[in-house]
């Protein structure tokens, strides 16, 4: 795995976006998002023109993913040094001993769900249907959740694997029945492919089949929060700020996506972002403060996972977040 993850790193590298303007006193740091880059991504962006990362000091890349494990991956494998990815994937796989931990919420509810051109209220409306994701997507770990949820048998998934590229097309052509998708990036790019030809989207949310977890870790290796815990401290502090100021300049984080991201344009980066902001900007934000998480919400979110799983090393809290490393509020 470690030698497919450093292909693909090398491959999409030509993507990646850096901060560095030569500077020798900055520590290069690769950052990996869960996907290609899309509206969600904007405050990283915003933190790398404004320079909130520099003045962290960090000569910082960004890299696209191709999925929640893929990230876990490449931070195991020491191929990147921070990255976000979906929490049921990192439960998984630090049950399964990997080395990685989370310090810092960056979405408090998940975004993801399906798409399809035809309506799929339930669980139990996609048994025996065909679902395209990739090898790494997040949703190969989170649709067998919610089916042992609803007592469906996961061997009722019809899986087919596809670059995340081609989704629409699978979709479109009828290749595949419904395609891993989140509301703040996929279902608006979809709509404006298939509402010409007079197709109708449709988005089932995990969230609304019960998925009630947190959504999206900040996360690093295991090694890197016990060795350098200031440097984590100091990148859980410039995404923060990072946040904030995409949170509350919409408008302006929209632009300065476009700028490093050209194929998107304004309107798609400004809709995808305010598709996220109802998943980062949330009252248990607002109570407990960006990037905090409590106890019995890690709890729940490990037992939801572990249920599903039947993972045989017990989890705690401290086993999947670090604490401390987020400024709060």
């Amino acid at each position: 795995m470690s030698r497919v993850v450093a292909a693909v790193i090398l491959a999409v590298g030509v993507l990646a976006v850096t901060a560095g303007f030569g500077q020798a006193s900055l520590t290069p740091i690769t950052f990996v998002t869960n996907y290609v880059f899309i509206g969600r991504h904007a405050p990283f962006f915003v933190g790398l023109e404004k320079g909130y990362y520099r003045e962290a000091g960090f000569d910082l890349s960004i890299v696209p993913a191709t999925g929640s494990t893929f990230v876990v991956s490449a931070l195991e494998s020491g191929q990147a040094d921070f990255g976000i990815a979906e929490v049921s994937a990192v439960v998984q796989a630090v049950g399964h001993g990997a080395d990685v931990r989370a310090f810092g919420v960056f979405m408090d509810e998940t975004t993801s769900g399906l798409a399809s051109l035809a309506p799929y209220p339930t669980p139990q409306a996609i048994v025996g249907k065909t679902v395209a994701a990739a090898l790494t997507d997040s949703a190969r770990v989170t649709l067998p959740i919610l089916f042992s949820q609803h007592r469906l048998d996961p061997s009722g998934l019809q899986w087919l694997a596809a670059d995340p590229s081609i989704y629409f097309a699978l979709l479109l052509t009828g290749r595949a029945d419904l395609v891993t998708a989140s509301i703040d990036s996929d279902v608006p790019a979809l709509r404006r492919v298939a509402e010409p030809r007079g197709r109708t989207v449709h988005f089932a949310s995990f969230a609304e089949w019960g998925y009630d977890i947190y959504g999206y870790f900040l996360l690093t290796s295991g090694n890197r929060i016990a060795s350098s815990p200031d440097e984590v401290r100091a990148f859980g502090a410039a995404t923060a700020r990072a946040v904030r100021d995409a949170i509350d300049n919409p408008e302006d984080a929209a632009e300065i996506l476009v700028r490093h991201v050209p194929i998107l344009t304004r309107d798609t980066a400004l809709s995808q972002w305010r598709a996220s902001l109802s998943a980062i900007d949330t009252p248990s934000v607002r109570e407990h403060g960006y990037g905090v998480a409590t106890d019995d919400r890690l709890q729940h979110s490990i037992d939801f996972v572990q249920r599903a799983f039947e993972l045989e090393r017990p989890l705690g809290p401290d086993d999947l977040f670090a604490d401390g490393f987020m400024p709060g509020r």
